[in-house]
C-alpha cells in the first residue's frame, strides 16, 4: 500500500502543541512533567528553541535507573544522545516511519527554519495510516455499491 500524507497533514489534525524542557533542567522535573501531561517523551530545546534532543521515559529507564543514577542529581543534559533526528512539515509520513523504524526512536521533532513547530509519534503516524485505510475501503466500497460519486 502506498502511504500518502506529510508531516504538514498530521500537524493540522493533530496540532503543534509541544512540551519541552531544557538541558540544564533536572531528570526528575522532567519526568514529572511527562508524568503531568501524560505524554512519553519531552523535545529539549535550547535557548533560542532549537532542537537538541528528545528525552523520553526510554532514556530515563536506561541513562537513569539502570546506571544508578538519581533523577533529582542529574540533568537532562547530562544523558542526551548525539544529534537528534528532524523533519520538516514536507516530510512523506512513510519517511518518518521509515526512519523511526531503522533508528528505533518513537518521537520525531518537526522544525521549521530550525526552529521546533510540532512533534509526531509513532502513534501519530499509524494512527494516519490508520485513517487512510479506512477512507481508502470506504472510497472503494462506495465505487463498487455505485454510490461513489466521481
Amino acid at each position: 500500500m502506498d502511504i500518502q500524507g506529510t508531516v504538514r497533514d498530521i500537524l493540522k489534525g493533530k496540532g503543534g502543541e509541544v512540551w519541552t524542557t531544557s538541558r540544564e533542567a533536572t531528570v526528575y522535573e522532567a519526568i514529572r512533567l511527562m508524568g503531568e501531561k501524560n505524554i512519553g517523551a519531552l523535545v529539549v530545546v535550547d535557548e533560542e528553541q532549537k532542537v537538541v534532543g528528545v528525552l523520553s521515559e526510554r532514556d530515563y529507564s536506561r541513562k537513569v535507573a539502570l546506571q544508578g543514577r538519581t533523577s533529582r542529581d542529574t540533568k537532562v543534559g547530562d544523558i542526551l544522545s548525539g544529534s537528534p533526528v528532524t523533519v520538516g512539515t514536507g516530510e512523506p509520513v512513510a519517511g518518518c516511519m521509515q526512519r523511526m523504524t531503522e533508528g528505533r526512536f518513537r518521537h520525531l521533532p518537526v522544525v521549521e527554519d530550525e526552529r521546533l513547530i510540532g512533534l509526531v509519534s509513532m502513534g501519530d503516524l499509524v494512527r494516519w495510516v490508520m485513517e487512510s485505510q479506512q477512507s481508502t475501503i470506504e472510497h472503494l466500497q462506495g465505487y463498487i455499491s455505485g454510490s461513489y460519486p466521481g
